[in-house]
């Protein structure tokens, strides 16, 4: 893996887990622990990480906002919401949750699109600021600074008061018998609360997340309705989900 793929992966892990390890890396991208601690050290002198003992933290906004031009296996996301853009129709009441692939389906939402968007993602809230038949609502509530996602009970109070058409979830992982699950368990419960509040939840995930556990669970497999990854609806991978009952795209 060169350099720049190196450290595209180390952001993405830090935009998911917040925190990461120099001696889990070095495995993870089969290199020496000299070599992650020379990324950590170049990402740390541009802004886009925090430098601490045994590896790395997210640092403020700035960072996420440098993290949003450097998105991880960014092609891959594209393919991703460019398929998603077939469950999008006028006049819906959409939740779109935080994440760099829900990022992106935001940046190709159609000019034109007259819906109502929920979000607790500032990136989102923001990009969906340029359209102009679109009423977007942020979901007010506690920061989670490291993502940039209102969580908590104000969020879970403002969506107990919406009845939302579909949900584009993200998620940190996705397994079959375990479920959706996640790092945070604010996010998570947040997270369970925008699935309740949907008629259908759709999960916009690189393939690298399938078969994934977090520590903190959301919801069983059977509240996700939609899959869309960057493979083939038919790939031999999504076999497990289309068998859980999920529509695979």
């Amino acid at each position: 893996m060169q350099k720049e793929e190196r450290h595209h992966y180390i952001i993405e892990e830090l935009r998911t887990y917040n925190k990461v390890k120099s001696i889990d890396l070095s495995e993870k991208l089969k290199v020496s622990e000299d070599t992650i601690r020379r990324d950590l050290k170049e990402l740390a002198d541009k802004g886009q990480l925090k430098k601490v003992h045994g590896g790395a933290m997210s640092s403020s906004f700035s960072s996420f906002q440098s993290s949003l031009n450097n998105i991880y296996a960014h092609s891959s996301k594209v393919k991703i919401v460019k398929k998603a853009l077939s469950l999008i129709e006028d006049d819906q009441v959409i939740i779109i949750d935080g994440g760099t692939t829900n990022y992106e389906l935001a940046k190709i939402l159609p000019l034109d699109l007259k819906a109502t968007v929920f979000t607790n993602a500032l990136s989102v809230a923001l990009v969906l600021c340029n359209h102009p038949d679109l009423e977007v609502c942020l979901l007010g509530g506690k920061l989670h600074k490291q993502s940039n996602l209102t969580i908590g009970l104000d969020v879970i109070n403002y969506l107990s008061e919406i009845h939302a058409d579909i949900c584009f979830l993200g998620i940190s992982g996705l397994h079959t018998k375990i479920g959706i699950t996640e790092n945070d368990r604010e996010e998570a419960i947040t997270k369970r609360a925008m699935i309740a509040r949907s008629n259908k939840v759709v999960s916009l995930s690189i393939s690298e997340k399938l078969g994934k556990i977090q520590p903190f669970k959301v919801e069983t497999i059977d509240h996700l309705d939609v899959l869309v990854t960057e493979l083939d609806a038919e790939h031999p991978s999504l076999i497990p989900f289309r068998r859980s009952g999920i529509e695979t795209l």
